[in-house]
């Protein structure tokens, strides 16, 4: 008997034998990556490590969907070998139970063949056992692949998505606030690799906002190993403000520092190779991010916005938080930026905002070395 990992993808399966395999690859060095010393071999659908596990990392590894710490042995020995697995995984304090039988290869007998068999074994050796196929209070797992056997009772849920780079990078415009790390992670989970970036508006901003989102990228560390928050401090805003206060058109203050931002992640996905930009925006949340208002903010970017949350209420959104841990670091204290106007606009004219843009005097935008 030798004890392993069993671990399950989904979607990976779906694709193309070519496709299949270059994605099997990528989440094998994603687990090397978090486990060096683990030894890992794949089949078709399934993945098999040995060595020291730690399944609370393996749970974060995206693209996994769940996982089990089996038995192996061949398949000549189940019919010994059962009776004391169940006895050792505590079948005796069940008072019902099911045999689940999963079969890859060609052999004399069918899935449902061994599952009778072992059932009345199983219950030869424990009387007072009934069988409960729906709701049991025991289940024994079987997998049988060709010759050898591996048996598990315990299903230990992964996050499941797609690897982690599959799909290239995105810049994730990162705030520390609710919404913008569920937005990265959402994106992570379908196989991208995020660069977060904030963006500090000189003058409007403080330690205590860049420190928060620092904490909060920390936590996405457990999802994206090595990830670290970029930070570019940017004046531009301290002379839209000037201006928009000389016109008394402080109330689109807040489009002018987002579209401002758009501007700063366009450039810095350019210079690492990013396929686009992710926020957190979510239709109607805030005056920034009504339709209209999302329009002009589009408009300043060259790039695709991704945003994960658009339809998502806030309630939906801190649910995930809390699941991925961000929530605590999120909520934590920071003063916020002080340039937030009395009276956002909520239906900016772009037409407006491009005239006045083209009033101020052009500065280079700010980009980490």
């Amino acid at each position: 008997m030798k004890k392993q990992w069993l671990v399950r993808y989904s979607e990976i399966f779906l694709k193309s034998d070519p496709v299949r395999r270059q994605w099997e690859n990528v989440l094998i060095a994603n687990i090397r990556e978090v486990m060096p010393d683990v030894h890992v071999r794949n089949e078709r659908g399934r993945i098999w490590l040995d060595g020291d596990v730690k399944p609370d990392r393996l749970k974060n590894i995206f693209g996994i969907v769940s996982f089990s710490e089996v038995e192996h042995i061949r398949i000549d020995e189940l019919e010994q070998f059962l009776p004391d697995y169940c006895r050792r995984h505590g079948v005796e304090k069940a008072k019902t139970f099911a045999i689940k039988i999963k079969r890859v290869g060609t052999h004399t007998f069918s899935s449902n063949d061994k599952a009778i068999e072992f059932g009345n074994l199983l219950r030869d050796e424990f009387p007072h056992l009934k069988v409960n196929l729906a709701h049991p209070d025991k289940e024994i797992h079987i997998e049988i692949r060709a010759n050898e056997a591996y048996l598990f009772d315990t299903v230990i849920k992964a996050v499941g998505g797609l690897p982690l780079g599959v799909e290239g990078t995105l810049v994730a415009l990162v705030s520390g606030g609710i919404d913008s790390p569920v937005a990265a992670w959402m994106m992570m989970k379908r196989g991208c690799r995020i660069i977060p970036l904030f963006v500090a508006l000189d003058t409007f901003l403080d330690e205590t906002t860049i420190a928060r989102a620092k904490r909060v990228v920390e936590k996405l560390a457990q999802y994206q190993p090595g990830i670290e928050l970029t930070v570019v401090t940017d004046s531009y805003l301290a002379a839209a403000k000037e201006e928009l206060t000389r016109r008394h058109l402080e109330k689109y203050t807040c489009i002018f520092c987002k579209r401002r931002m758009y501007r700063v992640a366009t450039a810095y996905a350019d210079k690492v190779g990013a396929k686009g930009i992710v926020t957190g925006e979510s239709l109607g949340q805030v005056a920034s991010q009504t339709l209209d208002n999302l329009v002009v903010l589009t408009d300043a970017a060259m790039i695709p916005i991704y945003r994960p949350l658009i339809g998502f209420d806030k309630e939906e959104t801190i649910i995930i938080a809390r699941e991925i841990g961000t929530f605590e670091q999120s909520t934590s204290h920071a003063s916020g930026c002080k340039a937030v106007p009395k009276g956002p606009s909520t239906k900016a004219k772009l037409d407006t905002i491009r005239e006045i843009e083209n009033k101020l005097e052009a500065t280079d935008i700010p980009l980490p070395v």
